[in-house]
């Protein structure tokens, strides 16, 4: 092809990648989006493979039928409320992908076609290569540890110790100034030492992170990893890889911001880490405010007596939805419940879950209509005239004392109104605290209904309760 030709088709892949981006901000086009994006890849693709200097046919498909195979795979057998992990082990990958490419084209840059001179790389491809592979290092191992803690190999409470933030402060300089050595000299050693210490960055910053900062991080991660995919687009001089990198960098990163908006919290706050689960200390707190205070605990009946006689009920779901995989369940009685004549819609809290839009993934999973889904801003006036808000497992995302308690760790952070709603049903199966390791207040007021018990158990007992 012609570079007029693939100039054209590059432009052409961009489009659908920026329409792709514009679906997927409303769930109503997010299909229409995927595919604008599969379309946009697959020419994109189609486009690199017939440039001039691409040669391997054979090993070039036969990597791309492996590589489809095991995603159809995954794709087949993943669970939806997987769904966070598994787009952490995905970023993992592309970070991955550009320390590879980066070491492979230092290695052998006449096989990227990059410019040598006589005394070797040019200034701007060695930085271009510092960049993309320390960026690399960096996602590759902090989204294996994401992944760990989503996944619950590992413990999803900050581990946190004396002196982290300035060890990681000095591994940072450490990092730079052995990049700075390969950008001046070319040598393997400082590029190797560059990568092993962005590699262990890449652990030290997401282990301090708790459960709670888990959303915000999966976002963080998706904009590292196209940051990663664009360095590395500038090192091949590949315009594609660019622009798709910029693209994914950059929504990624306005995404997290307005994720930390919706926590009243910083970035700098997340990264430093500390928050999110406290601990044995927080637990036993629950446990003895649970002994001290009393709460109102109901059967599957009284709260089916409550909905049945509603008007208007506003449905929270949170990840305890999502990990009962109870949304089926909830859409069943949801469906009673309409056809009783009750109004029901579902408020949708920015970080509720473990990523970006989880929960909404699993609503319209289980075909739940989009236009009775709420974002948060826009359903919380409505609480003062609901007669039920049920609550199935979102814990932090409806705590009271973020408005309330000057001296609580989510003080300032916005919450759903739950407490506004003239009876509150909170499905639950203890009184545990939640990722932020704080109690609820709302447990312990004289209009909640506790219902303890899993929450596709009591979906469906609700279900029987309604028939």
């Amino acid at each position: 092809m012609s570079a007029n030709m693939v100039a054209l088709a590059y432009l052409g892949a961009a489009v659908l990648f920026i329409l792709a981006l514009k679906g997927l901000s409303n769930p109503e086009s997010a299909r229409r989006g995927n595919l604008f994006g599969m379309i946009g890849m697959a020419l994109a693709s189609a486009v690199t493979l017939n440039m001039a200097g691409v040669h391997n046919y054979a090993w070039i498909f036969a990597a791309v039928a492996v590589g489809a195979g095991i995603g159809t795979l995954i794709a087949r057998k993943i669970p939806m409320t997987h769904m966070p992990q598994l787009v952490a082990a995905m970023h993992s990958l592309v970070g991955l992908a550009a320390v590879l490419i980066a070491t492979s084209a230092l290695y052998n840059p006449e096989a990227y076609g990059i410019a040598i001179t006589g005394g070797g790389l040019h200034l701007s491809s060695r930085i271009e290569m510092f960049l993309g592979t320390f960026i690399g290092a960096i996602t590759f191992t902090a989204s294996i540890v994401a992944f760990t803690k989503l996944q619950g190999l590992v413990s999803g409470r900050p581990l946190v110790f004396a002196g982290q933030h300035w060890l990681n402060l000095l591994l940072g300089i450490a990092m730079i100034a052995a990049g700075v050595m390969f950008c001046i000299t070319e040598g393997w050693a400082p590029f190797l030492v560059m990568t092993g210490i962005a590699l262990v960055l890449g652990v030290l910053l997401i282990v301090p992170i708790g459960g709670a900062d888990m959303p915000v991080v999966v976002s963080m991660l998706n904009s590292y990893s196209g940051w990663a995919a664009a360095g590395i687009g500038f090192t091949l001089e590949n315009n594609m890889l660019i622009i798709a990198g910029a693209l994914v960098g950059s929504s990624g990163a306005i995404l997290s911001y307005i994720m930390c908006k919706a926590m009243n919290r910083s970035l700098i706050n997340v990264l430093l880490g500390g928050f999110g689960g406290a601990g044995a200390s927080a637990s036993s707190g629950a446990d003895r405010a649970a002994e001290d205070r009393p709460v109102k605990a109901g059967a599957a009946e009284d709260a089916a007596f409550l909905l049945k006689n509603a008007e208007s009920v506003i449905v929270v779901p949170g990840y305890g939805m999502a990990v009962a995989r109870a949304q089926h369940a909830l859409k069943e009685v949801v469906n009673v419940l309409i056809s009783a004549g009750v109004k029901v819609r579902f408020a949708i809290h920015p970080v509720a879950g473990r990523m970006p839009g989880h929960m909404n993934v699993l609503l319209a999973e289980a075909d739940v209509p989009y236009d009775i889904v709420q974002e948060m801003d826009e359903i919380n006036p409505e609480f003062a005239d609901a007669d039920v808000a049920l609550v199935i497992g979102a814990n932090d995302v409806t705590n009271p004392a973020a408005k309330s308690d000057p001296n609580s760790p989510i003080y300032g952070m916005p919450v759903l109104d739950v407490g506004r709603a003239r009876h509150v049903i909170f499905i639950k199966r203890s009184l545990s605290p939640g990722y932020a390791g704080i109690d609820n207040d709302l447990f312990y007021m004289d209009k909640t209904m506790m219902l303890f018990s899993d929450a596709k158990k009591a979906c469906e007992q609700l279900l029987q309760a309604l028939d």
